[in-house]
């Protein structure tokens, strides 16, 4: 790899993570006015013009409030954990592609990071590893509370992960590879939510649970865990938590966007390959507007439902429509 390849790499990483980051306080901001659309009361406005500063007041009150650490507590782990817990969110969009090549500077520029041939398989990956960091805060905490909401994240994200590993086999087999690249540039012609939309309400409703977002955030519930296995975070260790999950919301809807609605693709990208991450960006933006919705409407669900929701509906459902998928795609083959 030559030096201008390099320098390359690491200032898109760079824009991707600041991208990233202000994506997660302004996605709050998104949150609270919406909710308070939704809900018919005021959200924040006090806070600069429209309430558009109020990530930056929240910012500075984390910092300045005191972090206290539990005198039972593994220090090490209790430490690392919100790490863990918020490195796959930033690890995962080095794969997802953001539009068309650009010429600039004389050269060919590619708006994605890596194009993995195998993109699909490290996004399952790597989304299994934050589950480590959220067992391990609750468990390090030496709080029972704490500790029962990080059991019941690790078992409530790996039962929806089979249903998520099964949902996306669909756009998989028709673009005949596990490349977000290959996957987004074969909709050209049909977004792969008119051919797979079982797949695709099977896959938010998992990157829900996944994310821990209402109505699946047990793990949080504060009713009977007082706010689950971060109770005992404070300051910018709780920042991080809080970061982890908004910063997730937009990844996963970088990932639906991008297998069942053409990603980057709309009118004119062809031509004007610059649109390609504002179509992208108007997607998500879509999609975490449903996410909100869905929250200031749905109540949570019981615990037992909600398992039983991943295992005996969205489990089978998604693999029906992975075999009916593989069936018709043989036979149109044949």
């Amino acid at each position: 790899m030559d030096t201008a390849m390099i320098v390359e790499v690491v200032v898109k990483s760079l824009i991707l993570v600041i991208f990233l980051t202000g994506a997660f306080a302004y996605t709050t901001v998104y949150e609270r006015r919406l909710l308070a659309r939704i809900q018919v009361r005021m959200g924040p406005n006090r806070t600069g013009p429209a309430g558009l500063l109020q990530p930056i007041a929240d910012a500075v009150k984390l910092v300045f409030k005191e972090e206290l650490t539990p005198a039972g507590a593994i220090k090490s782990l209790f430490f690392l954990a919100p790490i863990i817990t918020v490195m796959p969110a930033l690890l995962i969009p080095g794969v997802i592609p953001w539009g068309r090549d650009l010429e600039l500077f004389g050269r060919t520029i590619h708006l994605y990071i890596a194009d993995v041939n195998v993109a699909m398989l490290y996004i399952l990956s790597i989304t299994s590893i934050s589950v480590y960091g959220i067992t391990l805060a609750g468990w390090s905490s030496n709080n029972k509370y704490a500790t029962m909401g990080g059991l019941r994240s690790a078992a409530q994200m790996i039962s929806y992960e089979l249903a998520m590993g099964f949902s996306i086999m669909g756009p998989v087999m028709l673009a005949g590879s596990l490349s977000l690249v290959d996957i987004v540039e074969s909709q050209t012609k049909i977004w792969y939510v008119f051919l797979q939309p079982v797949a695709c309400i099977v896959f938010y409703i998992s990157a829900l649970a996944e994310v821990n977002r209402s109505p699946f955030d047990m793990p949080e519930a504060e009713q009977e865990l007082t706010a689950g296995y971060h109770a005992e975070y404070s300051g910018m260790k709780f920042a991080v938590f809080y970061m982890a999950e908004y910063i997730k919301m937009f990844v996963v809807s970088m990932i639906a966007a991008s297998l069942f609605f053409g990603g980057y693709l709309g009118p004119f990208v062809d031509e004007v390959p610059w649109l390609g991450p504002i179509y992208l960006l108007i997607k998500v933006v879509i999609s975490l507007g449903i996410m909100i919705w869905i929250r200031a409407t749905l109540p949570r669900f019981r615990y037992d439902r909600l398992m039983a929701l991943g295992w005996k509906v969205l489990f089978p459902v998604a693999l029906a429509s992975t075999l009916i998928t593989a069936f018709v795609i043989l036979l149109v083959g044949g």
